[in-house]
């Protein structure tokens, strides 16, 4: 299968579309502005030391000091214990760990919130692909998300790889598959990262920036590129050259398939791609035999629903479903990894009577999810002939990073009626008068809203301004959403 990457830079904003076949398979989108702070190690400066609250404040060259909780002031575990857990041990006092004027290596673990600053760490860990790597400790470990017997081999693999050569691993999710070829090669740059922050560290002045987490661009190289990755196209000349040497450093295998796109035409052009973003931005997915999906993304979880539509094509009822439910199972195993979808996913293909249509879809679905990069798990049909599966969340969904809840209807996806706003309007007049003697009462509303009661509702209007004794007047305001009113007292 032939997979070429195209990566559209602008300063504002980088995109990454991972193209399989001419068909757009993931997207990847990072703004400068949102980028977060966590995983940055700083050679930060201690500005206060608080006994009282067992913290000190450090410097690090943000707006706002940073703060170091005793908790997060690293110390060799004892022997046999993990890291990233406190230590049974009774915990030393943070004024006899650090004092003012002290240069520190930190790194960031929480991104400044509101007037809070950035909460730090002493304990460096450095993220690859498939390994995380704890420079200051000894200790191998493997995700606790890894079934617990496979979880003595992999430790005992990794440990021969990493070899004497000091510092510790924890074995990623994502790495349990992985080949020693594959590991060896994450251990190699995770250790060469280190070499350099150590480098840093020593050469530049307190408040200094020693690691920055990698970039979309650079995590193209690291996480993106797979054996069936033809060409990396990029658009920007000067961050083909940042790319190139950062590749040839730290992975010269994926620097090779690196190409300046110099066309004429936006590199996102050449297949629709900006076409493809806004599709998978809305609920309905058409199929080519003319049939549809509808997805819904909730908080909790996201339904897909298939549906024949138009598709009459084939010979028999049961073989038009099941060449739909065929073709759904890409699509829908395609739009998981275009959206994001994350968490729990409920699949609704159409009924389908025959036990072998139904066991050649799920083999299907499965075969196509088995595609993914990120860990999914489909089980089979229930007894209501839906397919539950998890895709784990690795970011933003696309619509989260993309959209925002609509102003009008604040994400529920439907407003309502003018008719149901004016009689809302009208209960609520009758109930300030029971509270309430003002002189007269003013209707402030959309446009639509006044219409209806200038207009059908206006017997209903004018008796309940006989019932109450009261005159309504009414004012048109065409900034107001639909379901937005005022009732003035005057």
């Amino acid at each position: 299968m032939q997979q070429d990457i195209l990566i559209n830079w602008s300063p504002q904003e980088t995109r990454v579309a991972i193209i399989e076949n001419g068909a757009v398979q993931e997207l990847h989108v990072e703004r400068t502005l949102e980028r977060g702070l966590v995983g940055n190690v700083y050679l930060g400066k201690v500005a206060r030391v608080l006994p009282g609250m067992q913290s000190a404040f450090i410097d690090i060259g943000l707006e706002r000091a940073a703060f170091l909780h005793v908790a997060d002031v690293w110390h060799r575990q004892p022997d046999g214990e993990a890291p990233f857990l406190r230590s049974s041990q009774p915990q030393v006092p943070i004024e006899k760990q650090v004092f003012e004027g002290q240069p520190l290596m930190v790194q960031v673990i929480k991104d400044p919130i509101g007037t809070k600053g950035a909460r730090l760490s002493t304990q460096i860990s450095i993220a690859g692909r498939l390994l995380v790597f704890l420079p200051q400790d000894d200790h191998v470990g493997v995700s606790q998300k890894i079934p617990p017997e496979q979880r003595d081999e992999l430790r005992a693999r990794l440990q021969a790889l990493a070899g004497p050569e000091g510092g510790g691993f924890i074995l990623r999710t994502n790495g349990e598959d992985a080949t020693d070829a594959e590991l060896s090669e994450d251990i190699a740059y995770l250790r060469k990262t280190w070499a350099r922050i150590r480098e840093a560290a020593l050469r530049l002045p307190p408040m200094s920036l020693l690691h920055q987490d990698l970039s979309l661009l650079q995590r193209v190289l690291r996480d993106l590129v797979s054996d069936e990755t033809q060409t990396i196209r990029i658009d920007s000349r000067e961050q083909f050259s940042q790319l190139r040497a950062f590749g040839q450093e730290f992975m010269p295998a994926a620097a090779e398939r690196l190409q300046l796109y110099k066309g004429e035409r936006p590199i996102f052009d050449l297949y629709a791609i900006d076409d493809e973003i806004q599709k998978a931005l809305g609920r309905r997915v058409e199929l080519k035999s003319g049939g549809y999906l509808i997805v819904d993304q909730t908080e909790a979880l996201t339904t897909v629903d298939v549906n024949t539509g138009g598709f009459v094509g084939a010979r028999n009822f049961d073989d038009t479903i099941f060449k739909t439910n065929l073709e759904a199972a890409h699509a829908i195993a395609r739009q998981l990894r275009l959206r994001n979808l994350g968490g729990i996913i409920i699949v609704d293909f159409i009924d389908m009577g025959r036990e072998d249509h139904r066991q050649a879809v799920l083999a299907e679905f499965r075969k196509q999810l088995g595609r993914d990069r990120v860990k999914t798990m489909a089980g089979g049909f229930s007894q209501l002939g839906l397919v539950e599966m998890t895709r784990k969340r690795t970011r933003e969904s696309l619509a989260h990073m993309l959209c925002e809840p609509c102003a009008a209807c604040q994400g529920k996806g439907t407003v309502k009626t003018a008719r149901s706003v004016a009689y809302d309007i009208l209960r609520e007049i009758l109930r300030e008068a029971r509270q309430f003697n003002p002189r007269e009462y003013r209707i402030v509303a959309a446009p639509q809203v006044i219409e209806l009661l200038l207009d059908e509702e206006s017997q209903h209007l004018a008796g309940l301004s006989d019932f109450i004794g009261k005159p309504i007047s009414l004012q048109s305001e065409a900034a107001m959403g639909q379901e937005q009113y005022d009732i003035v007292l005057l």
